[in-house]
């Protein structure tokens, strides 16, 4: 398949039944070392993996607090 002008492709017809990617379902577009998840986005997401990741600042933990809660 090729990415279309806009970014977009296709996902094959099988995939999207074996998976049930139906029409409106969100998915999520996950960058791996070889290239991208892509990965139907589900109600029932472990808590863990909702927030992996989202911790990787290398700045000071007590000043990025400090600085969320706006002091």
């Amino acid at each position: 398949m090729k990415v279309s002008k806009r970014g977009q492709i296709t996902i094959p017809k099988r995939l999207r039944v074996l998976y049930g990617m139906r029409c409106g379902v969100e998915v999520d577009v996950i960058p791996v070392k070889n290239g991208v998840l892509i990965q139907k986005r589900t109600k029932n997401q472990h808590p863990v993996e909702r927030v992996y990741g989202i911790c990787s600042r290398r700045d000071n933990v007590d000043r990025y607090i400090e600085e969320i809660r706006g002091r």
